[in-house]
């Protein structure tokens, strides 16, 4: 059966751990070197001890060094390859294609740094040795489906979190702004800053505003459909995110997915283990820039969040009053005493705390002289963000227990809901029991202390209970019995998809332009094997973008503001983003249905 994996972000072992403990199949986490997220970085030892508490569970962990390589960078990142897989990971994700050189012997997998965008590239990326592709955020149920078709690697997709505007590796922005490049790790994100939107001759159409800013992706209603549509691994993005949003949004999704399954026999959840959350998850609950399906359903408006690019959190309702008292609102949802709230205003999003409620009065920390009808949002719950910090939620795999007594002595022998075994026994000269139902009861109830391990003994068998057996001689069974299952559990062989690199896959293009982002020697011996004719010097490593385009996206402002250039638009002629000294031209590619940004800036 098709093995299925909810994948989740970790920042370090203690984000890790929450994730596990939360219900993921998968994690994903950064060593010291070479991750696309500088901010979440760990010593091997961290990621050592991600992956012996996973273990346990079945959970794989996944490594990530998604960064570009420079020649002289390429023997520190085979270093740090070979510690990560020393460590036990049981992947790598990466976006240099040099890192295919290395003779690592290990499963590699293709970040969405790498653009994954059709089925050719897919097709490719599987013949070349990858065993799974992690697909571009802007796709289509349609396009996943049809990639999926096309390859014979696993295919990833995210399901939750931030959205970059630009397709995935493709992006220069940051780098053409600053030091700061996305593709080395260091994204400044200004995609999520102020820009006008001018005809770059002085005159200023939209001022102020967060124009290439989107809504972040909740695909939670859409799993089954993702499914069916070929998709095996589905990924939360957040790295950088605290242990309550992991918490959260894992154990909303692990509920979710496992509704999918319940209805698709022929699909397997990949790891074992259950998770019993003791607060009811609700990710929209969790860092939200507002939530979005983006394009699963095709290239559509609405998907931007022009006014902020801060998290604003549910809707709760609006204002239908407001005076010195506080705010009259309108809601189904129960508000209380130190819950952040924000209003979108017409001078942007404005943000304050609850110091009281009122029946259907609120009263602010601070209060906002705001229009009735003004659309009121909740981005600090704090009864549930309580409940949240106080949870001690545990994982634990189901076992069934077998104890045998005769007269000579005792065994018992233990089986996890995997088919995992382990026996104890122990010679002893047992007396006849006086009351062998009592003397049963009482093993089975000290056989299902399974304590703060990882198992829960669900049902115990008892054979022989006419031979008493003592309540410590149980007790130190029990105790090893479960010390062994442990062990035996963690000798398990596991499964990598080591493939090799077919010397005869065709690259889908024949040229490398620019934007590919080969900037190393191996990297470009690679797609010189594989057919490519022509590869151009990477703007990566350029003196200068200026003249050149710094993002491609799936996202039309056009579009977005109701002005596409196949439906009459109002603007006419050239357009332009302009903040801080800089100039990107905006150019349409209607055919696609794509955006591109071109650095006019003077500098």
């Amino acid at each position: 059966m098709k093995r299925i994996e909810l994948l989740a972000p970790a920042r370090d072992f203690a984000a890790a751990k929450v994730a596990v403990d939360a219900g993921a199949d998968a994690v994903y986490i950064g060593g010291a070197r070479f991750g696309a997220r500088q901010g979440a970085v760990n010593p091997v030892g961290e990621v050592r001890r991600t992956v012996e508490y996973a273990r346990r569970y079945g959970v794989r962990v996944y490594a990530t060094l998604n960064t570009l390589l420079w020649d002289d960078e390429l023997a520190a990142a085979e270093a740090e390859a070979r510690a990560l897989l020393d460590a036990g990971v049981d992947a790598l994700i990466v976006q240099d294609i040099a890192l295919r050189r290395m003779a690592l012997g290990c499963e590699l997998h293709a970040s969405t740094q790498v653009q994954v965008r059709t089925p050719e590239m897919a097709r490719f990326l599987a013949e070349a040795g990858f065993a799974r592709v992690i697909l571009e955020r802007a796709l289509s149920l349609d396009e996943i489906r049809r990639i999926a078709a096309a390859t014979t690697a696993e295919v990833e997709c995210f399901v939750h979190g931030a959205i970059c505007v630009g397709y995935s590796g493709r992006c220069f922005l940051s780098r053409s702004l600053s030091p700061r490049s996305g593709n080395r790790g260091a994204c400044s994100q200004p995609c999520r800053l102020k820009w006008d939107l001018t005809d770059g001759a002085g005159h200023t159409y939209i001022a102020g505003k967060h124009l290439l800013s989107v809504r972040d992706l909740n695909l939670s209603e859409r799993l089954g459909e993702l499914l069916d549509a070929g998709v095996s691994s589905f990924k939360i993005e957040g790295r950088l995110k605290d242990e309550g949003y992991i918490r959260n949004v894992v154990a909303g999704y692990r509920a979710a997915l496992d509704r999918a399954l319940a209805g698709r026999p022929h699909l397997v959840r990949a790891s074992a283990g259950e998770s019993r959350p003791d607060f009811t998850p609700a990710p929209s609950k969790s860092f939200t820039r507002g939530e979005s399906v983006y394009f699963l359903d095709g290239k559509c408006r609405g998907v931007a969040s022009f006014d902020t690019p801060k998290a604003v959190g549910e809707p709760l309702g609006r204002v239908v009053q407001c005076s010195a008292r506080g705010y009259r609102v309108e809601t189904s949802q129960p508000i209380a005493p130190g819950d952040g709230i924000c209003l979108l205003t017409a001078e942007g999003l404005r943000g304050t705390n609850v110091n009281a409620v009122e029946g259907a009065w609120i009263v602010p920390n601070r209060l906002e002289r705001i229009p009735a009808g003004t659309p009121l949002y909740r981005n600090y719950d704090h009864l549930f963000q309580k409940r949240l910090a106080a949870s001690r939620m545990r994982r634990t795999i189901a076992v069934s227990a077998r104890l045998e007594a005769r007269a000579g002595g005792v065994e018992l022998r233990f089986e996890d809901c995997e088919g995992v075994t382990a026996a104890v026994s122990r010679r002893a000269a047992l007396d006849a029991a006086q009351a062998p139902d009592r003397n049963a009861e009482t093993i089975r109830r000290q056989l299902q202390r399974s304590g703060e391990t990882i198992f829960e003994v669900r049902t115990v068998e008892v054979a022989g209970a006419e031979w008493f057996v003592p309540a410590s001689l149980a007790a130190e069974l029990r105790r090893e019995g479960l010390e062994r299952l442990l062990a035996a559990r963690l000798e398990r062989p596991r499964s990598h998809r080591v493939l090799p690199e077919d010397p005869a896959a065709r690259y889908p293009e024949a040229v490398v332009g620019a934007d590919g982002n080969v900037t190393n020697r191996l990297a470009e011996a690679f797609y010189r094997d594989h057919g490519v004719e022509r590869i151009e010097p990477p703007l990566e490593q350029a003196a200068t973008t200026v003249g050149a385009c710094v993002m491609q996206s799936a996202y039309c402002l056009r579009r977005e503001l109701g002005e596409c250039l196949l439906q009459r638009p109002r603007l006419r002629g050239d357009l332009y983003l302009e903040a801080a000294g800089h100039r990107y031209r905006l150019d349409f590619d209607c055919r696609r249905c794509e955006m591109r940004l071109v650095d006019c800036s003077k500098r």
